[in-house]
């Protein structure tokens, strides 16, 4: 037992980067992933993980594999790319969902051939689903400090992002933050994008995000708990994907996000909204 679970991150130091890295990933994530969902923005999230690959793309272009300008680059592509979207939504007929998926995929083109003019398909694969397991210091500072941005964030406008993912149209009514706290919010969505791409790339960094969050809806209807709960379940896919990567010989990113997936089927059918408690209390109202 020692061998399979504990032996590779001990005897391995790239083993330990990777899971630190992907817990601290999980920690800030999860909670925002949550109150994607809350907010009906799943998908705008998934958007947004491929709006930043021009910027991301622009930095290797650039400077190369180097960490700090695919980051600045990726970082300004999303907010240029949220901000873009939300101003059409505004002054055009267009819904936000519309100009955002026309958004992502024009950025998702332009940084495939950016990565193509000067890289080869290893590179374009590097920035498309990341390499967790090559995690080095610089990396594991970087995402660290995202993470204590993020719950920073988090614990100092918690109230206000529950109201608005609740009843946006009520905080707006009540106080000025409305307005400021969606694109705070926004902000760092973007922010644990360009994060996550890092170790799990820019198709990827939004399932880590979103399966945990969307299995833990499965389990409690109160937010708190559901961050809670969406991180433990981060945890433990990041985990089990890192073992069973070291194991099988397989990709770690998707081995990840593939453990986080297996959470979430069996949060559907046996979660206490899952399938079959649904059905065994409908039984029971029916037989009554």
């Amino acid at each position: 037992m020692y061998e399979l679970l504990i032996a590779p991150f001990v005897d391995y130091g790239f083993m330990q980067r990777a899971l630190l890295g992907c817990m601290m990933l999980s920690v800030a994530g999860c909670p925002v992933g949550v109150f994607l969902m809350l907010r009906r923005m799943s998908l705008m999230g998934d958007a947004m993980a491929h709006a930043i690959l021009p910027g991301a793309a622009a930095g290797f272009l650039l400077y190369g594999l180097q960490i700090i300008p695919m980051t600045i680059g990726g970082l300004i592509a999303g907010v240029v790319v949220a901000m873009g979207a939300g101003l059409v939504s505004q002054f055009t007929i267009q819904r936000e969902d519309a100009s955002m998926a026309a958004f992502y995929l024009i950025s998702l083109a332009v940084g495939v051939l950016i990565v193509s003019i000067r890289g080869s398909s290893v590179d374009l694969m590097h920035v498309l689903f990341g390499t967790v397991l090559a995690l080095n210091d610089e990396a594991l500072s970087l995402i660290g400090i995202i993470a204590a941005v993020t719950l920073a964030v988090l614990v100092l406008f918690w109230r206000a992002l529950v109201a608005e993912s609740m009843d946006p149209l009520f905080l707006r009514s009540v106080s000025r933050l409305g307005t400021p706290v969606h694109f705070i919010f926004l902000g760092l969505v973007v922010l644990n994008l360009v994060g996550g791409f890092q170790a799990l790339g820019t198709l990827l960094s939004v399932g880590l995000m979103m399966l945990p969050a969307a299995a833990a809806r499965f389990w409690t209807v109160r937010v708190g708990p559901m961050c809670l709960l969406a991180v433990l379940i981060g945890f433990g896919s990041c985990v089990a994907g890192l073992l069973i990567s070291y194991h099988a010989s397989l990709p770690s990113g998707p081995a990840i996000i593939l453990s986080a997936g297996a959470v979430y089927g069996l949060s559907i059918v046996f979660g206490v909204r899952g399938i079959l408690n649904t059905r065994v209390r409908r039984h029971r109202h029916l037989t009554a």
